[in-house]
């Protein structure tokens, strides 16, 4: 069967994709960074990506262990 990645987190630092996807391999989801930043301008974003039969899990280990703010 093939995998469908779903996305669960997005942002700019690679730091807190690299935490989030720590955290979700800690929980056995084992996630994947994908990064999508323009490497001559060095902007854009990175996702952290499931497969799709663990995005709800992983968005509610999301919400309940990580808050950057």
């Amino acid at each position: 069967m093939r995998k469908v990645w779903q996305k669960v987190f997005e942002d700019t630092s690679v730091h807190r994709a690299e935490i989030v996807k720590a955290i979700l391999e800690g929980e056995g989801l084992n996630p994947v960074i994908i990064d999508l930043k323009d490497s001559s301008y060095n902007f854009g974003k990175l996702e952290v990506r499931v497969n799709s039969i663990y995005a709800l899990e992983a968005l509610r280990v999301i919400k309940k262990n990580i808050n950057f703010e």
